[in-house]
């Protein structure tokens, strides 16, 4: 799997993440950590494409001061694998989550929320119009690695389409980024005309992206999957988290996002 660190490292950048605000966190005499308010930090380790979602759930949150580490699921799983033991593990898909449930450090996933695979475009841009012109020569296509999630889901689609068509897509594809936030950007900028993301992502950007719907028969299955990681610090509060997700607060809120329900 890529994207993976030394241990040491990782271990620093997630309790750099779960420090990421201005409450100060104290650590208890069980080596876990309270936040200045007498709560207890949850850490959550999520995927890129909840970022909107979470933060706001993570406001309304009562039991616990939630901290987030945002990245490419596959990263955040990885870290997982190598010692990082944060609360909650959310990713864009159910593969990884099923993963590291069948190698026993997670306990057993839920699917909590599903999206739509789009492909965006600047807003401002008239240069793709559809997946055919992504064929065309000239087109800057970026996507992401195949290991993550919006990655894999891709490739999917690309192989749904024809040989020939399956070969032009593929030579219009001149980056690959490790999340989502990393394609977004790129489109943002005009460093690329076109690239595949969740249509969350460009209701995300309020108006800088535009969204082109794919044939429904290209169309992959965008389910998400989240658990609470074995030996969590704060198993009490990260199953409140998770059943915010699926029945509470935070089902709304990723419903205001443009989340589906599960399927």
């Amino acid at each position: 799997m890529r994207g993976r660190r030394s241990i040491p490292l990782l271990v620093a950048l997630l309790t750099l993440a779960a420090c990421g605000s201005s409450k100060s966190n104290t650590t208890t005499s069980n080596g876990s950590t309270s936040s200045s308010s007498g709560k207890p930090t949850l850490v959550i380790s999520a995927a890129a494409s909840l970022k909107k979602a979470f933060t706001t759930y993570g406001t309304q949150f009562s039991a616990a001061s939630a901290r987030f580490s945002f990245a490419g699921s596959d990263m955040l799983a990885a870290q997982i694998e190598q010692g990082v033991r944060p609360d909650v593990f959310a990713s864009a898909n159910t593969k990884l989550p099923a993963m590291l449930y069948g190698k026993g450090l997670v306990d057993k996933p839920v699917v909590f929320a599903a999206n739509k695979l789009v492909l965006a475009v600047p807003a401002g841009s008239s240069k793709v119009k559809s997946l055919a012109d992504v064929e065309k020569p000239g087109t800057v296509l970026v996507v992401g690695t195949p290991t993550v999630p919006v990655g894999d889901y891709t490739n999917t689609v690309l192989a749904r389409l024809t040989p020939a068509q399956h070969r032009a897509v593929l030579a219009s594809v001149k980056d690959r980024e490790p999340d989502v936030t990393a394609i977004v950007g790129k489109l943002s900028q005009g460093a690329a005309d076109a690239g595949f993301l969740y249509i969350t992502d460009v209701k995300a950007t309020d108006g800088k992206l535009k969204a082109i719907d794919l044939p429904a028969s290209l169309q992959p299955r965008v389910a998400y999957g989240v658990a609470v990681i074995k030996g969590a610090p704060h198993p009490s509060q990260a199953q409140q988290f998770v059943a915010g997700l699926v029945s509470g607060a935070g089902r709304g809120d990723l419903r205001a996002d443009g989340f589906l329900p599960p399927s």
